[in-house]
């Protein structure tokens, strides 16, 4: 009995090592993303049904696929528009009165540093300070400044623009 288990435990060891020396590179190779995947991706037929099924119950067992997933490791990614959003709305409530008065004027930092958020490169700023004063006279007009509306002025401005849509990642 005993030496059954040592040779469960070495064959484990060697199995795990495995799994870790594999995890090189994160291939499409079936269920999603996280430990699983990494563990199983490099396994020579990683796209039959008994592969990403190892992968989806590693997965399972561990948990560790919501938390590559919340987290961007292990394989999972996201284009970070969500956040890249959250950051922008942020910035606009904590600096509301500074960049209403900066839209109002097309120019200042409150709004050049919204325009980085929003992904448009510096050389572009011009353009999209006066896209920027453009739509805060839109907004005024509405009655509704509120952070929210203002991001979405802006991203609906950068994606209307020629010049910006090109080069914002928004």
């Amino acid at each position: 009995m005993r030496k059954l288990s040592m040779v469960a435990v070495i064959g484990l060891a060697m199995v795990a090592q495995g799994g870790i020396a594999l995890a090189a590179g994160t291939p499409d190779t079936g269920p999603g993303c996280g430990l699983g995947k990494l563990a199983w991706q490099n396994y020579p037929h990683a796209k039959t049904k008994g592969a990403q099924i190892l992968m989806a119950t590693t997965n399972g067992s561990f948990g560790t696929q919501t938390f590559g997933i919340s987290s961007g490791t292990m394989g999972c990614t996201d284009d970070g528009r969500w956040w890249a959003e959250q950051k922008a709305t942020m910035f606009a409530e904590l600096n509301a009165d500074a960049l209403a008065q900066e839209m109002a004027q097309g120019r200042g930092e409150h709004l050049a540093a919204m325009a980085t958020l929003l992904g448009v490169p510096q050389q572009h700023h011009e353009t999209f300070f006066a896209m920027a004063q453009g739509r805060y006279a839109a907004l005024a007009s509405s009655g509704d400044l509120s952070p929210a509306a203002v991001v979405k002025a802006l991203n609906d401005g950068i994606a209307s623009d020629p010049a910006l849509s090109q080069v914002a990642f928004n």
